[in-house]
């Protein structure tokens, strides 16, 4: 019976990791040979709104990749996306989970790779994310083309699926997203469709996800409520990073951990115990009922292998859009 590991969050843990201060958590041990090896693995995670789900969701994911490297693995969360990356430029961090967007910024300034990305059925491909244009329900707004000289409620110029991939997806269309409307910021998405519904802007950008499945959930909007204008092409699931600095056993360990496991083996194997919830149905009669595990943040059913190329939508958002979040400053 395994036991899941204690996880200790905090943002304060992860500045004294950046910062060098004290012993870091992450502190190398020579071997015989003279290549360092790690002591201990440092695992980043970007805070939800509800952290103690993403305590819970990460357990699983923390106790297979020490079953599998052999290595006691220390979670932290910290409250940026760019702090985390700063951990990555100074090696504090060994593996990190974060958006799509997060790792096209990391990649040009951190010694990091992808190795696994979220699979959220038994589908590969599944964590294939959306971003979509809405607009209330029997609005005369049927295309972006008629967005032009209105109000378009973004989340924050720095979101894939709410501001970069749908900024393309103007320009593409010959719309300036800078001079043709006027662009309105609500800071997330669930804001950014409400006010929408609320006569605040003319249409709303934001990841499908939340007009399709959080806020139907949540009984914020209901069926027939809103109207899709636009969808993008397919973007890449949320990563999960690892440091190139580590030894190649230790990451084909992290690696195997996660082709090894799923959410309903991870169960099986006891890595959430007490904790396990019924897998949904969604996930065909092989899983459906099933007990799992909270899988990652997503909650995904797995995480599948990744590559640098999976990444490649991202760089030609920015290349179209040449958006000053998009340039190493």
């Amino acid at each position: 019976m395994r036991l899941a590991p204690t996880l200790t969050f905090g943002l304060a843990a992860l500045a004294l990791v950046v910062s060098g201060c004290g012993e870091s958590p992450n502190a190398r041990a020579d071997d015989s040979s003279g290549s360092a090896d790690p002591s201990e693995l440092v695992f980043a995670v970007v805070p939800t709104d509800n952290s103690e789900d993403l305590e819970k969701s990460f357990e699983p994911v923390v106790a297979a990749i020490e079953e599998e490297t052999g290595l006691p693995v220390s979670v932290e969360t910290v409250s940026s996306n760019s702090g985390v990356i700063e951990a990555q430029v100074a090696e504090r961090v060994d593996v990190a989970v974060y958006g799509a967007f997060s790792y096209y910024l990391a990649r040009d300034v951190a010694d990091i790779s992808p190795l696994a990305m979220d699979q959220l059925t038994p589908e590969p491909g599944s964590g294939t994310v959306y971003s979509v244009g809405v607009v209330k329900a029997g609005s005369d707004i049927t295309s972006v083309d008629d967005l032009r000289g209105g109000d378009v409620c973004f989340t924050d110029p720095a979101s894939t699926t709410g501001y970069l991939a749908p900024t393309a997806g103007l320009i593409e269309a010959g719309i300036d997203p800078e001079k043709d409307i006027n662009p309105v910021f609500a800071g997330s998405h669930d804001t950014a469709v409400t006010q929408m519904l609320a006569g605040d802007c003319d249409a709303a950008f934001v990841a499908s996800t939340f007009v399709d499945e959080i806020l139907p959930a949540k009984g914020v909007i209901k069926d027939g409520d809103v109207t899709k204008i636009w969808t993008s092409d397919g973007l890449p699931g949320t990563p999960m990073v690892v440091g190139d600095w580590l030894p190649q056993d230790v990451q084909d360990g992290v690696a195997a951990a996660m082709q090894k496991y799923n959410s309903v083996s991870a169960a099986e194997g006891g890595m959430c115990e007490g904790a396990e919830q019924p897998a949904p149905d969604l996930w065909g009669e092989e899983y459906a009922g099933k007990p799992s595990c909270m899988w990652g943040g997503t909650g995904a059913f797995a995480f599948e292998p990744a590559t640098d190329a999976d990444y490649d939508s991202i760089r030609d958002i920015c290349e179209t859009t040449q958006a000053d979040v998009c340039r190493e400053e």
